[in-house]
């Protein structure tokens, strides 16, 4: 596969019409002025235009009737080396979404973006890249169990790329995905959201990243869902973030491109959560 190509999925049917974790505001949204929908579209325009600034090629996944999560096309699957394992739902609201994403993959196979499409067991929850980060300074997955995948996803990820996975448990419903409360950067840093976490995950962190590498976010920080960001190379793609965290990144030489993404925090979801990469690689293991 040549080239830095990123999934989103097109936004015409999203709303927020349910809540399957404490963020979703429904009724916030059937009280958006002007059109939530509308705002939506130029939101998601937004950020798929930033992302094409910081050089990736921009795939889209059609809209779903019924679907309206599909738009957080990271939970989608998890994708290294031209490979990807899709995911599978732990809410019914969700279950639709797999099929979809399912033959849109296979139709990548066919256009040469993916070489492989591989298949979870039943009875096993993982809700892709959402809970299932690649740290490629590290050569590891670091995947987030509890809220919404099983722990057992641990070794299906590991059987399937061959790859170390570190768990780690997360210790309440708010930060429900791993993306939400954890960030590996280029540079080797990873930006965390240390409550987020299990004690046991805490020290996991701690014993593969050093202390000067270590950045704890705020509760503000993470609630302005900051950490759920794209990092390309030395920029980061994110939700507005707070001047305080903005400065921290900025002074470890990253450049910030902040982007309102309001109307899909009402669902729980950032720039992260929006996009799925395609082009990430590890070395060989």
């Amino acid at each position: 596969m040549d080239g830095r190509h990123v999934i989103m999925a097109e936004v015409d049917h999203y709303e927020v019409c349910y809540t399957i974790n404490p963020w979703m505001r429904p009724e916030q949204w059937q009280q958006g002025e002007g059109g939530s929908r509308a705002v939506a579209r130029r939101q998601w325009s937004a950020l798929a235009e930033r992302l094409r600034a910081a050089g990736m090629v921009v795939v889209t996944v059609p809209a779903a009737v019924g679907q309206p999560d599909l738009v957080f096309t990271a939970n989608s699957a998890v994708v290294l080396d031209g490979r990807a394992l899709p995911a599978r739902f732990r809410h019914r609201e969700r279950r639709g979404e797999e099929a979809h994403f399912r033959r849109f993959f296979e139709e990548l196979v066919d256009r040469g973006l993916l070489s492989e499409v591989g298949r979870l067991p039943d009875g096993i929850f993982q809700e892709g890249a959402g809970d299932c980060i690649w740290d490629a300074s590290r050569g590891l997955f670091w995947a987030g169990h509890g809220p919404r995948s099983s722990a057992a996803a641990l070794s299906e990820i590991g059987a399937f790329f061959h790859r170390e996975v570190v768990g780690l448990k997360l210790a309440t419903d708010r930060y429900y995905h791993l993306d939400t409360c954890f960030l590996p950067l280029s540079g080797g840093e990873v930006l965390y959201y240390p409550p987020a976490f299990s004690p046991a995950a805490r020290t996991a962190i701690a014993k593969r990243v050093p202390r000067d590498k270590l950045i704890a976010a705020s509760a503000e920080e993470a609630a302005a869902f900051s950490l759920n960001a794209v990092n390309i190379g030395r920029d980061l793609i994110m939700a507005a973030p707070p001047p305080r965290l903005r400065a921290r990144l900025e002074g470890l030489g990253y450049h910030c491109i902040p982007v309102e993404l309001s109307s899909f925090v009402l669902s729980g979801g950032a720039a992260f959560c929006m996009t799925l990469r395609l082009d990430l690689k590890g070395s060989p293991p």
